[in-house]
Parts: structure tokens; C-alpha cells; sequence
């Protein structure tokens, strides 16, 4: 059976690590696994997180190694390795800037004269590929007086590591061995794409790239922790990774399904079914938003969506937002759009229950790792006051759910839905038999999983056509048949159900 994820901010819903595993072990109990966003000292940096000051410590605010250990006690655990950087509030920057060449974290640090020890020419420095406008340095002085430009390719505050030097491969070892000894089973490589950065290059998702990738999976393997590689880019660059480690994420799949929903046709989604990994982690929407840019084009390469049709997904999430998602996602520097869609999937389609299941439905019938971001399982829409006070375009799909909100998420029909998906491909027979599927006209997809051996059958037949979007899922095994085409029904399914 398949263990369907669920991807949280442990201080986002639930509040602390003993909250967060009350709900997994209630009304959540249908998900087999867990990915837990940063929870490391502190939780609520300057990035969420992903910024650590001590990446071996849990927050204490949200519980310890104790209660870390008991949420993964009877679930898969996912946390991720922020490999490509640090906090500039972190003991190894702050000592380094103390003490220099007598500091044991200098060559941790990745500095401009690192890469480039005999300076860089106009192009060279253009080249790099950063999400975010201007250029990846930021300055700072030593103790000593002496000056730096460190790289940055995130925020100001957060110090890129040179993961070539011996220190910076310890740090992430060290890093490493607390995980597994906290009961994480996973672990993400958080923007590895971006770790290694080789002049004459766009220094994302080049071999060098490659081969630091299988370095560190090496290691996260050597303490029994499976991979999963986190790659925002052009789709080969997902099927190019996918084999050197154990999960990748179909980040294409979410805009080919708004290209779908929106246009009425079902051929982009086909194409991408005949080549997309096998070993993926499916998901509609993220911490970080939706990604775009994993279906477009790059670098001379034509995508699995034409920038047009990218456009064109832009501008009908900009309508179902009435243009907030225009105002929240941010354009890279030299990029004429932005590389993801800074709202919720379910508020992109204006909230329509209906289309939403399909996309839901879709995702979880596809061959892989279901993965349910926590705003998306609760139907959120933007949150735009958070965006207001933080000024962020990603807050927008992180908001911050109380215990009475949870409670009347859980009663809400999208929800209920949503989790009869979730059980429904963890415990259904036919999904641990063979997956096939078929296209029909232009708007038609009907997605199959059959285990002969168990007379076990599940058939998932979708409708994209604007106006008649709908869903139907046909069970067979060995207690019966029953289908599923409303969403009461798919909300009331359970194992074994009469």
C-alpha cells in the first residue's frame, strides 16, 4: 500500500510536536507519512525556517528529540537538510566572522573569491540563475575589520555553504546523524540545485550539481535515511536526477492540470504520463507555492507548456484571485515571469470544489507518493492578511490554522473529500497491482490500477471541460463494486465500505 503524505508547519496547524501527533493519530490517521517543515532553532526565522541557527536543535517552543521520536514512532517522517545554506545568526558564521582563519568553520563559507579567485567578468556574474531580483552577495565585516561578500542566493541573511570544502561536508554529516537518531526516515535535499556553483554556467542543476547529489545521498544513506531531491527547473532536469536518488517531486503535474482545467484539453497531461518518473512525490501545492516554471521552457529547450500557455495559467489564476496572485509571486531577475503562483491551488480555481477533486483525484491515482500540503487537505484560500503584515508572496499558503479552524476544516465537504482520496489509495487492493491509462477526445482521462491477482480494480475517469468538469472512480475487489462520482460519495468512502 501506498503511504500518502501529509506536508506540514508543525507550528501551523496543531501548534507543538504532541498536538501535531494527536491529530495524525485522529482524524488524520488515513497518512502514512509526514513531511514536517523546518522545526529547528528557530522555526519562525527570516525564511520559516529555512534558516536554521542550529539545525540540530528542535525548537523548543513546539517539543524536543522526545516528541519528534514519538510522531515518527508509527509513520514515515520526512525533514529536510537545508544543504545550501545557513543562518548569517548561526555559531559557525558568527564565529568565523569572530575569529577568521583560526575559527574550525572557516571554509564553510562560500565567498565570491572562492568562486571566483581571479574576479568575474559582466556575463559570468549574469549568468547565474537566482529567484529573486538582483545578485546573490551580500557584504559583512570580520571582527577583525576585514571584509567579505558571501554568497546569498536566497536572502541576505542566509549564508551559502561551499559544500566542496571538507568543513561544510562535516557540518552536513553531523546534521545528518541527528536526524536519523531523531526518527526521520527522509530526508529533502532543500534547494540542492543551487548549492554548487560553477563559473561559466547558469550554476543550477549542472553535473556538478549531479555529482554532489549523489555525495550527500551517499552519506544520508549511510545513516539508513532515504532521498528526496527537491528541483525547481526545466522537466529534464527532474528525469535526470530522479535516478540517483529515492524520491523526486512531479512538480510539473500541478500547472499541467491548470493548463487542463482551463483549457479543456488533456494532452499536455498525457504527454508528461508517458515520461514522468515513476519514483515521485505528486503534489498540486507546496510551502512555496506552485510552481510554473517545472512545465515551461528553459535555456533553448522547449517545455512541456509553451510560455504562452504559461501565461496563460498565470493570468486565469490572476482572475480566480482577482489579480492578488499577480501582486504576491515575485519575477526573477532576468525572467519575464514569475517561476510559481504565489497562492492556494484550491483559490486558483476560484473554489471550485469540483475541479479541485479532479486535480485531487488525479494526483493520487498517479503511480508514486501522494502529497497533501496542510492548507490545501483544510480547502484554504490566500491568506491575505499575512501576506499584508509579512510582505512575503509565499504567506499567502501558509497560514497559521487554530484549533477551531482545524476542527471546522475537518466538518467541511472539500476536506472530508479529500481525505476518502487519502484513504482510498492507502488501503484500496488495486493499488498495489499495475497502473495503465488512456486518453479519450480532447477532454477525457481514465487512469487504471489493477491487481489480477486479487481481482482488485480501481479506474479513475476524469472530465475537464470547462462547464462540465467532473469525476468518476469505479472500485472492484473481492467484497463488491461501488463507484464514486459525487463528492459525498468519495467523502463517505472507507475500507471495506458497504
Amino acid at each position: 500500500m501506498t503511504d500518502v503524505e501529509l506536508l506540514v508547519y508543525a507550528d501551523r496547524i496543531g501548534g507543538t510536536f504532541p498536538a501535531l501527533t494527536a491529530l495524525l493519530d485522529g482524524p488524520l490517521q488515513a497518512f502514512g507519512s509526514v513531511h514536517v517543515l523546518p522545526f529547528y532553532v528557530p522555526f519562525d526565522g527570516a525564511d520559516a525556517g529555512f534558516d536554521p541557527v542550529d539545525h540540530t536543535a528542535v525548537d523548543p517552543r513546539l517539543g524536543g528529540w522526545p516528541e519528534v521520536r514519538d510522531l515518527a514512532g508509527s509513520r514515515g517522517l520526512t525533514a529536510d537538510l537545508v544543504v545550501n545554506h545557513v543562518s548569517a545568526s548561526s555559531v559557525e558564521f558568527t564565529d568565523w566572522l569572530a575569529r577568521g582563519a583560526e575559527s574550525p568553520w572557516d571554509g564553510m563559507f562560500l565567498t565570491y573569491g572562492t568562486v571566483f579567485p581571479h574576479g568575474a567578468t559582466e556575463a559570468e556574474l549574469t549568468a547565474f540563475y537566482r529567484p529573486r531580483p538582483g545578485l546573490p552577495f551580500t557584504g559583512y565585516r570580520g571582527a577583525d575589520g576585514s571584509r567579505h561578500l558571501v554568497w546569498t542566493t536566497f536572502l541576505p541573511s542566509q549564508i551559502d555553504l561551499d559544500v566542496a570544502h571538507p568543513v561544510a561536508i562535516a557540518y552536513l554529516r553531523r546534521v545528518l546523524r541527528v536526524l536519523a537518531a531523531g526518527g526521520v526516515t527522509t530526508v529533502r535535499l532543500d534547494a540542492v540545485g543551487y548549492a554548487v556553483k560553477t563559473p561559466g554556467t547558469d550554476s543550477f542543476m549542472t553535473p556538478e550539481t549531479l555529482a554532489f547529489v549523489e555525495v550527500i545521498g551517499d552519506l544520508a544513506r549511510t545513516e539508513n535515511l532515504a532521498v528526496l531531491v527537491e528541483v525547481h527547473g526545466h522537466y529534464t532536469e527532474q528525469l535526470a536526477i530522479a535516478p540517483l536518488v529515492d524520491w523526486v517531486y512531479d512538480f510539473a503535474l500541478a500547472p499541467l492540470l491548470l493548463h487542463s482545467l482551463g483549457t479543456g484539453t488533456v494532452d499536455r497531461l498525457a504527454n508528461w504520463f508517458e515520461i514522468r518518473p515513476a519514483n515521485a512525490v505528486t503534489v498540486l501545492d507546496t510551502h512555496d507555492g506552485i510552481g510554473v516554471i517545472d512545465a515551461g521552457p528553459a535555456g533553448g529547450r522547449p517545455g512541456l507548456l509553451s510560455e504562452a500557455e504559461m501565461a496563460e495559467v498565470f493570468a486565469r489564476a490572476a482572475e480566480a484571485t482577482n489579480g492578488h496572485s499577480s501582486v504576491a509571486s515575485v519575477v526573477p531577475e532576468w525572467a519575464t515571469l514569475p517561476h510559481q503562483i504565489n497562492a492556494t491551488f484550491f483559490s486558483t480555481l476560484g473554489g471550485d470544489v469540483v475541479a479541485y477533486l479532479v486535480a485531487r483525484a488525479v494526483q493520487h491515482f498517479l503511480p508514486g507518493r501522494p502529497q497533501t500540503y496542510y492548507v490545501g487537505l483544510l480547502g484554504g484560500l490566500d491568506d491575505r492578511e499575512l501576506f499584508a503584515e509579512t510582505g512575503s508572496g509565499r504567506d499567502v499558503n501558509r497560514h497559521r490554522y487554530p484549533a477551531a479552524e482545524v476542527e471546522a476544516a475537518l466538518a467541511s465537504e472539500v476536506t472530508r473529500a479529500q481525505l476518502g482520496l487519502v484513504r482510498l489509495r492507502s488501503a484500496h487492493p488495486a493499488f498495489d497491482g499495475q497502473f495503465t491509462w488512456s486518453v479519450y477526445g480532447r477532454d477525457v482521462l481514465e487512469l487504471r490500477w489493477v491487481d489480477a491477482a486479487r481481482s482488485a480494480r480501481a479506474v479513475l475517469t476524469v472530465c475537464t471541460a470547462p462547464g462540465a468538469t467532473s469525476f468518476r472512480i469505479q472500485l472492484a475487489d473481492a467484497d463488491g463494486s461501488e463507484v464514486l462520482d459525487t463528492v459525498e460519495s468519495l467523502a463517505a468512502w472507507t475500507p471495506n465500505a458497504p
